[in-house]
Formats: structure tokens, C-alpha cells, sequence
């Protein structure tokens, strides 16, 4: 995303056609994408982040109830060994009751003291009891906090695969003539080379291109809840100035809002969804040395990102 909206300022910077106010707005555009993208690299960032932190407290809190347990045992066995021993002095007691008035005291006081242990212990043992049951109620949150996030990203992956599946259905026609859709990193990458869209130095969409781009569209309709950036992008040859068009990024731009303008004519697809960008020769995915490799660089790429509310609701409750 910065390699791509520098394009566009440097685009600017470049030509001398363009107005202060124009420049002005697109450099305001400039900063509102690398915030949008900085904003979807932290959030990615942080929702990893947030379930290592999760799993590692849930750990954390496992060996603490576990700790408990083993001091809570502790304690009932020697509440059981001083209950014993209560027992057998009181029965001491019991058979000297008759022969010795200084016997009895002896046990008398060895007896409160026993009985005092013992209320120690309990009392000991309940505060213990009443620890290990917050633990329990802590662990169980956690826990389920954890399986939240895990449930939600199994569901976003699950959808980013279906929506892939959907556009892959439907644009099999143009398999082979430059598109390649694939899934990566959460998000789903539909690449179509300019051959399928464009005349050359033209941001014109042909009908083969525009036919592919609309069923693309359909498919996006149907999946509102889904962040579009379109990118242009060109090869390394230099573009004379001609016309409207200024250089590679001018060209790129053009090209990305043309898709963008396509898109805009299914009502279904949310405006607020669409992102058009241009980054020139500088984000090449072959090398340009070839002719395959330049008419590989000359795409327009759709990337399709999942909306991220759940988690970030998640996390912030």
C-alpha cells in the first residue's frame, strides 16, 4: 500500500499539468490510504498478537489453578492428620477422665490447642477453596475467550475461501487469458493482466475486460462486508507524455479508477468499500528483462480483505 500511494505522489510531483487543488486532494489521499493500510497491518498484527498473549495466559493460568489444586490437597490432608490426632487425644482423654485430674488438663490443653489447628486449617482450607474457584471461573473465561477469536478467524478464513471459490466460478471464462486468482495472507488476489482490459497506453476498458470485471463485480455484491483495493499497475518502459496522461503512474491511477468506475454500477457493491490506487512499474511480479515478464507486470490486481469489527469488538471487551 506505501509503495502504492507514493506512486500516485510522485506521479504528481512529476507533472506540471496538474493543479495545486488536484494535488492537494490526491496528496490528502495519499495520507488517508497509508493510514487505511497501516490501520490493516496493525490490525493484523495485533489480532496475532492478542491470541499469542491469550494462549500464553491461558497457559499461565492452567499452571496456576494446578498450583492450587496440589496446596488445596495439601491442605485437606493435614486437616485429616490433625483430625486424627484430635480424635486419639480426645479418646486419651476419655479413659483417663477416672485416674488423673493432672492427666485431664494435660490433655484438656493439648486438645484446645488441637481444636484451634484444626479451625486454622479449616479456615485455611476454605480461603483456598474459595481462591481455586476464582482461578476456575478466570480459567473458563479465558478459555472461551480464546476459542472466541480462534472461532472468529476460522470464520473469516472460511468466508475469504468461499468468496475466492465464488469468483473463480465466476470468471472461468477467462481462464487463461491473464487472470490468476489465488488466497494468501487472509485476503484473496484477483490479477488480470492489461491484455484482458486495456489497448496499449490506454485506460479504456475493452468489453472482454469489462465483461470479466462486471461478474467480478456480481460476486462483490453479494459479499458487501468486503474491503476492495484495486491496483494498476505497469511495466519499467518509460511513458511519453501525451494527452491526459503524464507518465506510468498517471497511467496506472487511470487505469485502477477505471475498474473502480465499473464496479460503481452495481448498486449492491458499498462505494465506501472501494479503493483505487496506482503504483506505476514499482511493485513488478516478474522481472522486466522479457517480454512475458512486462506484459506479466502490466495488471490490475483486486484485493480483497475481510472487515475485521467482530475481533476488534472482541478484543475491546
Amino acid at each position: 500500500m506505501k509503495n502504492r500511494i507514493t506512486v500516485i505522489l510522485l506521479v504528481l510531483i512529476a507533472t506540471s499539468c496538474v493543479s495545486p487543488k488536484v494535488y492537494k486532494e490526491l496528496e490528502s489521499k495519499y495520507a488517508t490510504l497509508k493510514q487505511e493500510n497501516r490501520s490493516l497491518k496493525d490490525e493484523n498484527s495485533e489480532l496475532l498478537k492478542t491470541k499469542n498473549k491469550a494462549a500464553n495466559d491461558l497457559a499461565e493460568l492452567q499452571a496456576e489453578y494446578d498450583e492450587a489444586l496440589k496446596r488445596r490437597d495439601q491442605l485437606e490432608s493435614d486437616y485429616t492428620v490433625t483430625k486424627s490426632k484430635y480424635d486419639t487425644l480426645k479418646a486419651s482423654y476419655e479413659a483417663l477422665d477416672a485416674n488423673s485430674s493432672s492427666a485431664i488438663a494435660a490433655n484438656t490443653q493439648k486438645n484446645r490447642e488441637l481444636l484451634a489447628q484444626l479451625e486454622t486449617k479449616e479456615e485455611a482450607l476454605a480461603t483456598e477453596n474459595a481462591r481455586l474457584e476464582q482461578l476456575k471461573k478466570e480459567l473458563e473465561s479465558r478459555s472461551q475467550r480464546v476459542a472466541d477469536l480462534e472461532s472468529i478467524i476460522a470464520s473469516k478464513e472460511a468466508e475469504m475461501i468461499a468468496l475466492k471459490d465464488a469468483i473463480s466460478s465466476a470468471l472461468t471464462d477467462f481462464e487463461g487469458k491473464g487472470l490468476t486468482i489465488e488466497q494468501r495472507n487472509g485476503k484473496v488476489y484477483v490479477s488480470m493482466e492489461n491484455k484482458l482490459l486495456f489497448e496499449s497506453g490506454s485506460w479504456a476498458v475493452g468489453t472482454q475486460g469489462r465483461k470479466a470485471v462486471k461478474q467480478l463485480g456480481t460476486v462483490l455484491g453479494d459479499n458487501p462486508e468486503i474491503a476492495v483495493l484495486i491496483e494498476g499497475h505497469t511495466d519499467d518502459a518509460p511513458y511519453s507524455p501525451r494527452g491526459n496522461i503524464s507518465n506510468n503512474w498517471d497511467l496506472s491511477t487511470k487505469r485502477a479508477t477505471a475498474i473502480v468506475t465499473i464496479l460503481q454500477e452495481n448498486g449492491n457493491i458499498k462505494a465506501d468499500n472501494l479503493t483505487a490506487a496506482g503504483r506505476g512499474e514499482f511493485a513488478p511480479i516478474a522481472p522486466n528483462t522479457t517480454a512475458e515478464g512486462k506484459a506479466k507486470n502490466r495488471r490490475i490486481e483486486v484485493i480483497l480483505t475481510p472487515k475485521l469489527d467482530k475481533i476488534t469488538n472482541l478484543l475491546n471487551n
